[in-house]
């Protein structure tokens, strides 16, 4: 009857390998949620801050509300762009821009036509 006690006293002690497997599920689901969320969002972020730092009056830019116009003039943190036929003048700050569209290919094209005709 003793043994059977100490026998049964030695199985319970070996939690090192039941702390490990508990801990592997937790461990793989926050490697999985860092490559499939995170890291691309950190890539997101860094492309949007080179864009917003590449800005240049002209561009085409987008708001995080969805206005859509072109950069009229921008000063440190702010931007001025015009919307539609009637060039309605709006000003946003630089974190309000969502996406960024160089017209700078767009207008060479542009000129390039103009030169052949």
């Amino acid at each position: 009857m003793t043994f059977s006690l100490h026998y049964s006293a030695l199985n319970s002690q070996g939690g090192t390998g039941n702390i490990l497997s508990m801990l592997l599920p937790f461990v793989l689901l926050f490697v999985v949620m860092y490559f499939l969320m995170i890291r691309p969002q950190k890539k997101k972020e860094k492309q949007l801050k080179e864009q917003l730092s590449a800005m240049r009056v002209g561009d085409s830019v987008m708001t995080i509300g969805g206005i859509v116009g072109r950069i009229a003039s921008m000063s440190e943190d702010e931007i001025t762009i015009y919307t539609s036929v009637a060039n309605t003048m709006i000003t946003f700050r630089k974190s309000a821009i969502a996406s960024v569209t160089k017209q700078s290919l767009e207008a060479e094209a542009d000129e390039s036509t103009d030169d052949n005709k």
